[in-house]
């Protein structure tokens, strides 16, 4: 355990210094492991994880998913997802902040990654709102904090990555993530309603709702029909979460040729971003792979369960722990490197910690619960500062926006986010009711 805590302060020191997560969790997991045993028994091991990564079946979904992402994003649907939103909420004070918020929730479920939906929300949703006399802090932050539902909402790359690293059935995890993901437009657009209550002149008492045009209805039929060809065929039988991969892939092609005006340009460029992305996410799983074999060899996962088991601590206390890590790496980390970081060492837990719930009786129950759990918890970090990926990539979007602006606005939404949280730890049927009916 010794060897194992020693690695996580080198891998934490080669963070701050600024190297590569990948790069840093690979080094300190070959290291640790060749001392642990022998430099060519770490270089075999580094071979073969590099070598069974690259060549991995069940990760072909992830490629696929986040090609089906990058090709919704270029069609432009997301603005009939907009103007859909903004037909129903346009007349409710702050109604364009909830549209963006519902059309993030929308664009998230089929596109899967949270920071092209805060990419491409800002510059559907910011012109509008800046036109009708929107608070810039309201405007950014609504879209800062619904970009974050990209990560949970089904298909979640990161829900694919969390139910490879425990062994869990990804389609129980996607289905899993629909509640929690609904209450979280919920919550979000309580929030706008709370922020234009205690502060009127964030946005205008009424707005025009502009109406639909053709291209504007195809978009919110084609996301519509996408999410439920996916869920239906997974959960129908007719394909395997990865097979869905592709015929998502598939629909989003046709999609994007048929909203019209998309140039083979365009089509190259979403390609090449789908390998770079790619290629991003597949560095830092060969990284964690080899740091957790490092760890599990080291044995830290016994050793804290042993640990926990000796300290004779409510299940519910060793989970708000968890919790509080979760929240405070989230000021350091991006989202993907905490959870390859740490998923191996406290998923199992869930095998140790009795929850004296019923909802929680099975240890395979356990790891959906936690698995949801995780990726909220991963949701805030992406607003929390320092860090927030999804505040920078808004910054970078809208330059003319501050910093400080943009992280005022997302502190009411990061609150309904903690809340949230606790809503979904104390209530866990919330997230494992929908896997029970299927």
């Amino acid at each position: 355990m010794t060897a194992a805590l020693l690695g996580f302060a080198a891998l934490l020191a080669l963070v701050f210094l600024r190297v590569p997560i990948a790069f840093a969790m690979a080094a300190v997991g070959a290291v640790g492991f060749a001392m642990l045993r022998s430099w060519p028994a770490a270089w075999a091991m580094v071979g073969n994880v590099a070598f069974e990564t690259g060549l991995s079946y069940s990760l072909s979904v992830v490629p696929l998913f986040i090609l089906m992402g990058n090709l919704l994003t270029i069609s432009g649907v997301s603005h009939g997802l907009y103007a859909a939103a903004n037909a129903l909420l346009g007349r409710v004070r702050g109604g364009l902040a909830m549209a963006s918020v519902v059309a993030c929730g929308g664009f998230s479920a089929v596109c899967g990654s949270s920071l092209a939906t805060a990419a491409t929300m800002s510059k559907v949703a910011m012109p509008s709102m800046r036109r009708y006399g929107y608070a810039d802090s309201l405007a950014t932050g609504s879209i800062a904090a619904g970009g974050t539902l990209g990560i949970l909402i089904p298909p979640s790359v990161i829900l694919i990555v969390y139910g490879l690293l425990t062994e869990s059935d990804i389609g129980r995890l996607f289905i899993a993530g629909v509640v929690p993901g609904i209450v979280g437009v919920v919550f979000y657009v309580l929030t706008v309603a709370v922020v234009v209550r205690l502060d009127p002149a964030a946005a205008p008492r009424t707005e025009h709702r502009e109406p639909f045009s053709r291209r504007e209805r195809f978009g919110v039929v084609a996301v519509a029909g996408l999410f439920v060809l996916i869920l239906t065929g997974i959960y129908g039988g007719f394909f395997t979460p990865t097979e869905a991969a592709g015929v998502g892939a598939g629909a989003a092609l046709c999609i994007t040729v048929a909203a019209g005006g998309v140039t083979a340009r365009q089509l190259f460029d979403a390609c090449v971003q789908t390998a770079r992305t790619t290629a991003m996410i597949f560095a830092i799983l060969i990284g964690a792979e080899i740091f957790s074999n490092f760890i599990n060899f080291a044995g830290l996962p016994e050793a804290l369960g042993a640990w926990i088991a000796s300290l004779g601590v409510n299940a519910w206390v060793v989970m708000a722990g968890i919790v509080l890590i979760y929240l405070a790496l989230g000021c350091v980390l991006e989202s993907l490197s905490m959870i390859l970081l740490t998923v191996p060492v406290f998923a199992p837990l869930m095998y140790e910690l009795d929850f004296a719930s019923t909802a929680l009786a099975t240890p395979d129950a356990a790891l959906i619960w936690f698995g949801i759990v995780v990726v909220v918890a991963t949701e805030i970090s992406l607003i929390t500062p320092p860090v927030g990926l999804n505040v920078f990539v808004l910054r970078n979007v809208l330059p003319d926006v501050p910093l400080n602006t943009i992280f005022r606005g997302v502190v009411p939404f990061w609150i309904a986010d903690i809340l949230r949280l606790l809503l979904l730890i104390g209530v866990p049927s919330l997230s494992l009711w929908l896997v029970g009916l299927m």
